[in-house]
């Protein structure tokens, strides 16, 4: 399928350089600043194996990890945002909404709950991966041959009450309190503790998903005409929603599978960034990659700096930062939709 049109537009050509620089800053920021924190001379010692192995073993088994997953965590989940919210015409839109999150996270409670998650590192993530595939299996199932988004969303919704069921359940019914605290640790969200083997188990993940999320951008700009006019236009309903179902429940399921239930990502970062686009879908996605990665890592940053007795939870802070944010920019601007 081929579209003719010019390419999306920013209304700010210094967005994607300024969004660049901005991913590469806070990554600095995020393997210097901690409990201990690491300049520049230092980490250029360690990386090049002369500095002290105290300073190497904290930046390459301890802040690397952490900074790599939640830089990948953040652009699959602004990405995805930014493409939900244009397929499905709909502001509110999010990975939650077709159920993607919700039914990753039940696969990781089901490795906690069962045990699973002790036999290999790998097991935790390796479900929650096979729990948002189930999930658009389901997804796809309930909306049938339908091609409006609004049964994409009502099927989502099911979908997406039926995971947080499961989760609810297995809460209800964990068979010690320490069970439970896990689970509900697990799902507060958090890229803490993390090794360079979950970034492994990840990556392929994000990177397939955003291939899909991103490999025919024009046809979103299509759809914002409704289906009858994007069908005029070429566009091939059936297979682009199958295309960004499984780009979401691939690279979501992935990056949710490692760094916990994070949520307000996907539904701010495309809000701030359209301001600074021609509004079309298309302009939206690598910008909302790139904020999505600063945003999220930038309050991991926050997480480690805020004085607690214990560590605050990502997922905390990104909603403590996501709602008053969001709310700004609806009431600002909710004549432009």
């Amino acid at each position: 399928m081929e579209l003719s049109g010019s390419p999306p537009r920013l209304r700010h050509p210094a967005l994607l350089p300024l969004l660049t620089c901005a991913v590469i800053v806070v990554a600095l920021a995020s393997m210097s600043l901690g409990p201990i924190s690491l300049g520049l001379g230092r980490m250029v010692a360690a990386l090049g194996g002369t500095g002290e192995p105290v300073v190497r073993a904290i930046l390459l088994e301890l802040r690397l990890p952490r900074t790599l997953i939640g830089l990948m965590t953040g652009a699959m989940l602004g990405l995805s945002g930014a493409v939900l919210q244009g397929y499905l015409r709909n502001p509110l839109a999010e990975p939650s909404v077709l159920g993607a999150s919700n039914a990753s996270a039940l696969g990781a409670v089901i490795a906690l709950y069962f045990g699973i998650s002790q036999w290999h590192a790998a097991m935790l993530p390796l479900l929650a991966i096979a729990s948002a595939l189930g999930a658009m299996v389901l997804l796809f199932a309930l909306a049938g041959r339908s091609e409006s988004p609004l049964g994409l969303i009502l099927a989502g919704i099911a979908v997406s009450t039926l995971a947080g069921a499961g989760i609810s359940l297995a809460l209800n019914l964990s068979p010690n309190p320490f069970a439970a605290m896990e689970i509900m640790s697990w799902l507060l969200g958090s890229i803490e503790n993390r090794s360079m083997e979950h970034v492994w188990i990840a990556l392929p993940c994000v990177v397939v998903g955003a291939a899909l999320l991103l490999a025919d951008p024009l046809a979103l700009d299509a759809l914002s005409l409704g289906e009858d006019g994007a069908r005029s236009l070429g566009v091939d309903l059936a297979r682009t929603r199958l295309r960004l179902m499984l780009g979401v429940a691939i690279g979501v399921g992935g990056a949710v599978a490692v760094s916990g239930a994070i949520g307000f990502v996907g539904l701010i970062v495309p809000h701030l960034i359209r301001p600074m686009t021609d509004r079309s879908p298309s302009a939206l996605l690598v910008p909302s990659l790139l904020g999505g990665a600063v945003l999220l890592t930038g309050a991991d940053i926050l997480v480690r700096l805020i004085p607690t007795d214990a560590e605050l939870k990502l997922g905390v802070v990104t909603a403590f930062l996501g709602v008053p944010v969001f709310l700004f920019h609806l009431l600002r601007e909710r004549r432009l939709w």
